[in-house]
């Protein structure tokens, strides 16, 4: 069979986990490559065998060889290059935030719709073999009807700095970056209900704390400990038409004993945490129990997760499969964060 011929646009780190899981697909060719900086982009086209490397995505999305292309640039430019891809006949997995706006997502919905391709949003996280299974479960009804969701990630000193530090670029902070896998995840596993009111919070009194120099953090190159104007922290409650509810916190500064993460879902016949590991709770001849389930891991394994996601959206592009994350999903997911800021911003409760 014929493989699925691939082109990549960006080439930073999260473009790396997307090449490495195409290069592991042997349903998969990688045909090209684009990055502003071509020197940069010819290098990544090298590494990974793919014989043509650009300096104008244009120009990668008018090469007729290509199939499918993965948008792994800065989210200001997700849904434009994602709308641009479409209108050339390509498939489409871009990265998550779909776009930073709704009125973006709206957009991108829409020329979805009136094309005959696909685009798949990357929530990652939904590929993961332990989400897999608690879906599983889910499906079948073990937990019954899921009326309440906690989705929180808190840094403690997590401001990336550079771009994810500029609000013009990025859309937003700790929300709209590491916020949206968690909010994602408890919206996915609540059976996707539509939001119907938004109260929240966001606080900007801390900074990037480039003042603690005894953490390890992850600084993107360009970064700057002057510039940052995003929020260290976002709390909220979102209300949906069914009546189920999901609490959010994340932070990227904020004075915790620790980091963490938590994905928890609750119903009528059990509940479960998907992170930080899987654990689901039920009833059973008069008893509470805890269940197990024997897995890989327990908690999210980002190089399977990955391969899985790449696998879905190859397997779409052939006809094989649907995807789990279609652009319905990620207009939703941005209505929600928007709205989520929309609150706060406005200091009370909103109706979407």
């Amino acid at each position: 069979m014929t493989r699925v011929k691939i082109g990549v646009i960006g080439t930073g780190s999260i473009a790396q986990l997307h090449l490495d899981a195409y290069a592991a697909n042997p349903e998969v060719e990688l045909v090209a490559v684009s990055d502003m900086n071509l020197d940069r982009a010819r290098s990544v086209a090298e590494k990974y065998g793919a014989p043509r490397a650009y300096a104008d995505p244009n120009e990668l999305l008018a090469d007729a060889d290509i199939d499918g292309v993965s948008i792994c640039t800065w989210n200001d430019s997700h849904a434009r290059w994602a709308i641009a891809a479409i209108e050339a006949g390509k498939n489409v997995l871009v990265e998550k935030p779909m776009s930073r706006t709704y009125a973006e997502a709206a957009e991108l919905e829409k020329v979805v719709e009136a094309s005959d391709r696909i685009l798949q949003v990357g929530f990652v996280r939904r590929h993961s073999p332990n989400a897999e299974v608690l879906k599983t479960f889910i499906d079948n009804g073990e937990l019954g009807d899921i009326y309440y969701a906690r989705a929180s990630v808190i840094r403690r000193v997590g401001n990336p700095g550079g771009w994810f530090a500029d609000k013009a670029i990025s859309g937003g902070g700790p929300l709209i970056d590491v916020g949206v896998h968690v909010v994602d995840l408890c919206w996915y596993l609540m059976g996707s209900p539509k939001a119907v009111a938004v109260s929240a919070n966001s606080y900007q009194r801390l900074g990037n704390r480039a003042q603690v120099t005894t953490m390890p953090r992850y600084q993107v190159s360009d970064y700057d400990p002057t510039t940052n104007s995003v929020e260290d922290m976002v709390n909220a409650l979102v209300r949906f038409e069914n009546g189920a509810s999901m609490l959010v916190e994340t932070s990227y500064s904020l004075h915790a004993t620790k980091d963490s993460i938590g994905v928890s879902v609750f119903g009528d016949k059990g509940g479960a945490d998907l992170e930080p590991e899987l654990e689901i709770a039920t009833e059973r001849y008069g008893s509470v129990v805890n269940v197990i389930p024997q897995i890989s891991s327990p908690t999210f394994e980002l190089e399977r997760a990955f391969s899985n996601e790449i696998g879905n959206f190859v397997g779409a592009i052939q006809g094989k499969a649907q995807t789990i994350a279609p652009v319905s999903h990620g207009a939703e997911i941005t209505r929600i964060l928007e709205s989520i800021y929309a609150s706060a911003e406005a200091g009370h409760e909103i109706s979407l």
